[in-house]
């Protein structure tokens, strides 16, 4: 196998496609890997690869046989990168690499997709025979081969140590546009720009903040899918329609890689069929769970995060085709109206605002949630930095991002998003636009879960006086839960015996 006299800067467990593609990313950055797969196809695969972009260059990847060897073949202090699957895998990797003789100052990174609260457990449960140290990773199979957005966390020297090899691999921004750099150049990294990673907190946090990542991604495709299914369903517009209007959406406002990709997706023809492929595609949508624990997340700290929620849910309901297709032959529901094809440039103008104003709320949401956490945590997040990182490598990436960077750097106590005068000025302006988007595709009859619930997220997040009075009322009256009144001082406690003759009150 390898040669014991080489030794490696990094080793790395899991060379599935995120690990396959980090690993040449590290290898491009100059660091000597020493690589581990229980799959000896997924080593060969990565060799060949490696063999092809390097030429005549000396092997930057040496094959490990085993858990002892990997540990052989690394430099002391070990920093040893997982990019397995989450849950039970990360236990038995790290408990083999404690027989493997693994060492207290020996670092292992776990870079999957694991519940915030995992990363917790283990560097507690690890502590004193290695340092566990988290990084979510956001970019999918390119972002890891040419630059994705880091979040790690964990315990703060480790990261004096890490920090440099993340700084390297992870995607570059223009520090003035905020726009993504292209970090290879004639496959000679590009070092210059400000890296996507950054140092989000004590251990945990940074799934965290990936994890809400996630739930803003599955708001932002639902908005999107949203918009598609209003303009082909409303207007009468094809796939190939809709793609020429998500390119001019590109270049404005609404620029973003998941606007990008379903331009790309809605211009793709099946072969096979000679059909868009998105009339081939079940519409069944899948999830890995990250949305799930978002929306969770949200309701055990009491932050609304309706949109993303709704996400979730959307995805739900499209997993019951069969019921749905009954439905279909049951449930009645309006036919949309024909437009001309002024009406339906309006309509197209007023969608573009719809969308907008529903992202905003999406992410407001996500980052209120966040603010919650860092409180309950004792976190001290920094969302400007973190805002940061998004703009390039992530699958959220937009130059959306580049106003909330802004809004966190002019005020690090911005209590929501929808208070920056930037955003609340879009909103203003464009909410007459928003509003009617959605009323015209709910009188069409078209299911807008994420849309509507964004507005009403907004509707209720500027509302003084909220229908919650009546709430506190009915559950005192049956379960003596108490209230507050606007005539007292905040935090007493009042409760009406509504069984009694005169009904008293009474402070608590």
């Amino acid at each position: 196998m390898a040669n014991a006299e080489v030794m490696c800067d990094i080793g790395f467990i899991g060379l599935g496609v995120m690990g396959k593609n980090l690993t040449l990313n590290l290898a491009d950055n100059g660091y000597q890997i020493a690589c581990f797969d229980l799959d000896q196809r997924k080593i060969d695969d990565l060799l060949s690869q490696d063999q092809a972009e390097r030429g005549a260059k000396a092997p930057r990847v040496i094959p490990c046989d085993s858990f002892s060897h990997i540990l052989k073949q690394t430099s002391s202090p070990r920093l040893i990168i997982l990019s397995i699957p989450a849950g039970k895998p990360v236990v038995q990797v790290c408990d083999q690499l404690i027989e493997a003789g693994i060492e207290p100052n020996d670092i292992v990174v776990d870079t999957g997709n694991s519940l915030w609260t995992d990363s917790i457990a283990r560097e507690a449960h690890y502590r004193g025979k290695f340092i566990f140290f988290s990084t979510a990773i956001s970019g999918g199979e390119v972002g890891a081969r040419f630059g994705p957005s880091l979040m790690p966390s964990g315990d703060r020297q480790a990261w004096e140590r890490i920090e440099p090899v993340w700084h390297a691999v992870a995607a570059k921004v223009d520090a003035k546009s905020g726009k993504p750099i292209e970090t290879f150049t004639a496959g000679e990294p590009v070092l210059e720009g400000e890296s996507c990673s950054t140092y989000i907190g004590p251990i945990g946090s940074g799934h965290y903040v990936k994890m809400v990542h996630n739930g803003i991604e599955y708001a932002d495709m639902q908005l999107i899918c949203e918009a598609y299914q209003i303009m082909r369903q409303a207007l009468h517009m094809s796939p190939a329609e809709i793609a020429v209007i998500f390119r001019q959406w590109n270049k404005g406002e609404l620029n973003s890689y998941l606007i990008e990709i379903s331009a790309e997706v809605l211009d793709e023809i099946d072969a096979e069929t000679g059909l868009p492929i998105v009339d081939v595609i079940m519409d069944k949508a899948g999830q890995k769970g990250t949305g799930l624990w978002t929306a969770v997340a949200a309701l055990q700290v009491g932050s609304p995060a309706q949109t993303i929620a709704q996400a979730v849910f959307a995805r739900s309901l499209s997993s019951l085709k069969k019921e749905r297709v009954v439905a279909s032959r049951i449930l009645s529901g309006p036919t949309p109206a024909i437009l001309s094809d002024q009406q339906k440039e309006l309509a197209i103008d007023a969608l573009h605002d719809a969308l907008y104003c529903s992202k905003i709320c999406a992410y407001a949401q996500g980052f209120q949630l966040m603010q919650m956490a860092s409180i309950e945590q004792k976190w001290q997040l920094d969302f400007a930095e973190i805002a940061k990182i998004w703009r390039a490598g992530c699958i959220i990436r937009a130059a959306f991002l580049q106003p909330i960077t802004s809004a966190y750097q002019q005020d690090q106590q911005l209590a929501n998003l929808l208070l920056n005068p930037f955003f609340s000025d879009k909103i203003n302006r464009y909410q007459d636009n928003w509003r009617q988007a959605i009323a015209r595709a709910t009188l069409d009859g078209i299911p807008l879960p994420a849309m509507s619930s964004a507005l009403n997220y907004y509707d209720s997040y500027r509302a003084e006086t909220s229908a919650a009075s009546l709430l506190q009322g009915q559950r005192d009256f049956f379960g003596a839960h108490t209230f507050e009144r606007v005539d007292r001082p905040e935090g007493e406690k009042y409760h009406i015996e509504w069984s009694l003759p005169g009904r008293p009150q009474a402070k608590i």
